[in-house]
């Protein structure tokens, strides 16, 4: 395990740090940190950089409320630049998008690989443009009712599938079912990070009740 006496900061006493959605590996920002801001977010478990617009330590969340909870630090081969992988609370860019890097330079051959949070901004896409013939438009067109009745029915579509034992149908189903949550996650703007924190918050809570009883 490396201490911050082992990283090597340059000649303005700053070290580089990419930070990343520990959920979905996708880069959040780039900022920087000194040796101070690094040992406040290793001791308070929570993002510290240094502004080198202002000049002075910043506390990410601190105004807006979107802070960047820290999974693990790890330095580069080099030791002259940081990954910090984070769980946030909000959009990580001050212009309130999720990830500071949005402007493409270039768009490759490569397939993107699948991600929830990836259908999500798809569907969102769909509701914003309501493409004609999409069976997402169609929902989004119904409205809230139409789309709670499909929850409803894809629910007990999972659990007929479930109580038959029949695995490759009850994947199916969980596919569909969630498909038509996410759908109605965009209608009532709720996002994923919103149901991850929450999954998250129990998670914290389950493990103090845990410790709790072993004392």
């Amino acid at each position: 395990m490396l201490s911050i006496d082992d990283l090597k900061f340059n000649s303005h006493g700053l070290i580089p740090a990419i930070v990343v959605d520990a959920g979905t590996g996708k880069v959040l920002t780039l900022a920087y940190m000194n040796q101070e801001s690094l040992a406040i977010t290793m001791e308070e478990g929570r993002t510290c950089f240094w502004s080198r617009s202002r000049g002075e330590l910043w506390r990410k969340g601190e105004q807006s409320g979107n802070i960047q909870y820290v999974v693990d630090i790890t330095a580069d081969c080099d030791r002259d630049a940081l990954v910090v992988r984070v769980n946030k609370t909000g959009p990580a860019c001050h212009l309130g998008t999720d990830s500071c890097f949005n402007d493409r330079l270039f768009i490759g051959q490569a397939a993107e690989p699948f991600s929830v949070k990836g259908l999500y901004q798809l569907l969102e896409g769909r509701k914003q443009d309501l493409p004609e013939g999409s069976y997402t438009t169609y929902l989004f067109e119904k409205g809230l009712d139409k789309i709670l009745k499909k929850v409803g029915e894809e629910c007990t579509e999972v659990i007929i599938a479930g109580k038959a034992r029949d695995k490759a149908e009850t994947v199916y189903e969980i596919a569909d079912l969630m498909y038509h949550v996410l759908v109605l996650m965009v209608e009532l703007g709720i996002r994923v990070d919103d149901v991850m924190a929450e999954l998250a918050s129990r998670h914290v809570i389950d493990h103090k009740i845990k410790q709790e009883k072993m004392t």
